[in-house]
């Protein structure tokens, strides 16, 4: 397999041996290196192979929870497989992507559609009561929020590094409104695991970041 530029290649590894576990097919495995690839890019900082491991340990603690989990995990390997964060179309994007790729791997119609849709969902975190895939997915892509304050932090610093490149007061401001769109949700969490593990210090996190962000002290790097 080609070299990522994540400097973690036992990480790169063992996500493709997830991938392929995916597929009933050898010719699956080229296509895992090149969203390997994708997900190492260097513009990325927090939207790493690191979060797409993440992403996928918490669809399996909530698989019980999906329809199809199988869908959920290659919505979790598509959801930010096109990443750059001077654009507003990634989700839509990464979801054009997965409608070309999955097909060329036999992957069903029906199937390739709901990937693509998981993927779309992603962009606002805001399933549809009783959309259980929906909610696995956007439950383990906001499992962040509620890490311990230390790993959030670093989260943080990430976001903003990704970012490095808009102004501090702009900055700001978009990372604010993100937090309070986030804040008025129904449910941060929508599966009962989700929020039992993560939603009260998701709330505590997202409100001391808000807190820095109005005190205009920077994130902890």
């Amino acid at each position: 397999m080609p070299q990522p530029s994540h400097p973690d290649q036992a990480l790169a590894d063992a996500l493709l041996s997830r991938w392929t576990a995916l597929f009933a097919t050898p010719e699956a495995e080229p296509y895992g290196e090149q969203l390997i690839r994708r997900w190492s890019e260097p513009q990325r900082r927090y939207h790493t192979l690191r979060h797409l491991a993440a992403t996928l340990s918490v669809v399996d603690r909530l698989a019980a929870h999906a329809e199809d989990a199988d869908l959920v995990r290659l919505g979790a390997w598509f959801h930010d497989a096109v990443y750059a964060p001077d654009r507003t179309e990634n989700e839509e994007r990464s979801a054009r992507l997965a409608e070309r790729v999955l097909p060329e791997l036999g992957v069903s119609d029906e199937a390739v559609a709901e990937v693509a849709r998981l993927v779309r969902l992603t962009a606002d975190h805001d399933p549809a009561a009783g959309d259980r895939n929906g909610e696995v997915l956007c439950d383990a892509d906001l499992a962040v929020l509620g890490a311990p304050p230390e790993i959030y932090a670093s989260y943080a610093a990430a976001v903003r590094a990704e970012y490095a490149f808009v102004p501090d007061d702009e900055f700001r401001a978009g990372r604010t409104a993100i937090l309070e769109q986030l804040l008025a949700l129904p449910a941060l969490y929508r599966t009962q695991a989700g929020q039992s593990a993560y939603g009260e210090r998701a709330v505590a996190n997202m409100r001391t970041e808000l807190a820095r962000l109005r005190d205009k002290v920077p994130p902890i790097a």
